[in-house]
């Protein structure tokens, strides 16, 4: 029976939005709940590289997980790979593999991924560079040859800065910060770091490091469809076996979320990291790249040119892990390049 009332539309719409609000929040709500109970967060986790895996205790990082083939005899080849929601080691395989029987070959677990220390603390751009250089003076313990993944290149470069005898070259593979911040050119990540430059990182890590849903989140960006849909990204054709499911295993172990989340927030990049370190490099570096989803090289030519010691060599049909979908031409770009300082040293 009618009561004559007519309907206020705005009461209307503020019913809906209301229903709208209550089912999203319990819909976190159970989600949240889901992942503190079903989800398992310890899961076995395999070696990366069927090779000697040691630990060490770096005095900036904690336990340091590192594998390392000293078979045979030549100037150290040491890798370090990106940070992402499922780094590790695993992504230099292909490399560590390659040069194990030829030379004396380090790949390392960064702070927070693989068999490395994962605790609560506060990681920064500084904080994986002391860890990489404390593996260089305490475990490699002569100049080496480096070849940095991504974001990883970042902390090389840093690194190199400030202890240059620590190096003897430099490689970057598909390096971040070579990115012209504008907005036709602006991926999803360079967004990020240039929010982190305006002051918001810290924001944005408060609130995804929140302690009620920060697993539950990473949990969602960790998920298997999540990992196959960003890995798909980096290779023109079907990923690389095992890639998958490795970055889930190594997702789901005690303290994952941590370095993850200053990740997205953008507060691992180094800002201006072009003009205030990869144009002073002392050493040679190469860079090899072609395409890649989350970054790009617009400002590679300006560092070729006022830094006559980069070279750069590009790795066509491509997408940021030319170590597995091009191996041979990344090898062959790489001993080149080592061979040209060689025969330069020799004149």
């Amino acid at each position: 029976m009618s009561t004559g009332k007519k309907s206020n539309p705005f009461d209307l719409l503020a019913t809906g939005i209301g229903a709208v609000t209550v089912t999203t929040l319990a819909a976190a709500g159970g989600w949240i709940v889901y992942s503190n109970l079903l989800i398992d967060h310890n899961l076995s986790l395999p070696e990366a590289i069927p090779a000697d895996r040691q630990i060490f205790f770096s005095k900036t990082a904690g336990r340091l997980s590192y594998y390392v083939d000293r078979q045979t005899s030549g100037r150290p080849l040491v890798l370090i790979h990106s940070v992402n929601a499922a780094a590790s080691a695993y992504e230099m395989r292909p490399l560590f593999d390659n040069y194990r029987f030829r030379r004396p070959v380090f790949a390392l677990d960064l702070p927070g991924y693989g068999f490395s220390e994962r605790s609560p603390r506060v990681y920064t751009s500084k904080f994986f560079e002391d860890a990489i250089m404390d593996l260089l003076v305490s475990q490699v313990g002569e100049p080496s040859d480096v070849v940095a993944l991504s974001l990883g290149c970042e902390f090389v470069a840093r690194a190199a800065l400030n202890e240059p005898g620590l190096f003897h070259s430099l490689t970057f593979i598909s390096p971040t910060g070579l990115g012209q911040r504008n907005n036709q050119t602006r991926s999803r990540w360079q967004a990020s770091k240039q929010a982190g430059g305006q002051g918001n990182n810290a924001r944005v890590y408060a609130v995804l490091s929140f302690p009620i849903w920060a697993r539950a989140l990473f949990d969602l960006i960790a998920s298997r469809a999540s990992i196959q849909y960003f890995l798909q990204k980096s290779f023109t054709g079907p990923i690389a076996p095992g890639f998958v499911d490795y970055d889930y295993l190594t997702a789901h172990q005690p303290g994952a979320e941590n370095v993850p989340l200053y990740f997205i927030s953008g507060r691992l990049f180094t800002p201006d990291i072009s003009g205030r370190v990869y144009e002073n490099l002392k050493m040679p570096v190469m860079v090899l790249y072609d395409r890649d989803g989350f970054t790009n090289f617009n400002q590679l030519p300006a560092v070729l040119e006022k830094n006559p010691l980069w070279k750069a060599t590009r790795i066509k049909h491509t997408l940021g892990l030319p170590q597995f979908e091009k191996l041979a031409e990344t090898v062959e770009a790489m001993d080149i390049f080592w061979r040209n300082q060689e025969n330069t040293a020799h004149k």
